[in-house]
């Protein structure tokens, strides 16, 4: 529940026509300066990956929906079609990235503060993984295998209630029976400039910075969500 909350500020409606209503992305404010997180992301790359990256997905959605809207009126079905993909990857990329943002937290600010083994996240930690080192490696794992672009997700499988690691090609948003806890960003723009080719050692850093008590709302908030199934 917590974790649709977080897409919904980012998302507005601005108007509707006979057929659908425009629903426009909007880029979300940040917690943290962009160097709040260095050293292990350093300032300028969250500078660009937010005022480049983030804001190019939210161009590029919020003017593939207008586009829709006319391409329906017109009834051009090729142009639908191709707007469509368009929207799905530039639509994904903005949900990625919101939850993104809001799962990375400075160091003293809790980032990196594993959950408590007391805490519903890390019971559920500790019952199936042992510790969070074991998510983390499984995580880290995952990431390695990630073909080209993508993302791997800590998430919680609505149906079991379990803390399961799956990962997502390009920017297809985490849907479906699972809720996401904890996203990392295995495109090359989210470390490139600082860790060039070593890929491994910015899975390592990242969760110096990882905001487990934002994943710890989600994981809650998401159970809540499930009960009201």
């Amino acid at each position: 529940m917590l974790a649709r909350n977080t897409l919904r500020q980012t998302l507005r409606k601005v108007h509707s026509t006979a057929s659908r209503s425009i629903t426009t992305a909007v880029l979300p404010k940040l917690d943290y300066d962009f160097g709040a997180l260095e050293p292990a992301i350093s300032g300028q790359i969250n500078e660009i990956h937010y005022t480049k990256h983030h804001q190019t997905y939210v161009n590029s959605f919020n003017a593939a929906t207008e586009q829709l809207v006319e391409a329906e009126k017109s009834g051009d079905l090729k142009k639908i079609v191709e707007l469509q993909n368009l929207i799905n990857f530039h639509g994904g990329g903005h949900i990625n990235h919101s939850l993104w943002w809001k799962n990375l937290a400075p160091k003293g600010q809790g980032g990196g503060e594993v959950p408590s083994p007391d805490s519903p996240l890390g019971k559920a930690i500790k019952e199936q993984w042992g510790d969070a080192d074991k998510l983390i490696a499984t995580t880290n794992a995952a990431l390695a295998g990630v073909q080209g672009s993508g993302w791997a997700w800590i998430v919680k499988n609505k149906l079991t209630g379990d803390v399961e690691v799956i990962t997502k090609q390009n920017q297809d948003p985490v849907t479906g029976n699972y809720i996401p806890l904890i996203g990392i960003d295995a495109w090359e723009h989210a470390y490139y400039l600082q860790y060039k080719n070593v890929k491994v050692d910015y899975f390592k850093a990242v969760w110096d910075v990882i905001n487990w008590h934002e994943a710890e709302k989600r994981f809650t908030g998401a159970a809540a969500f499930v009960n009201g199934q």
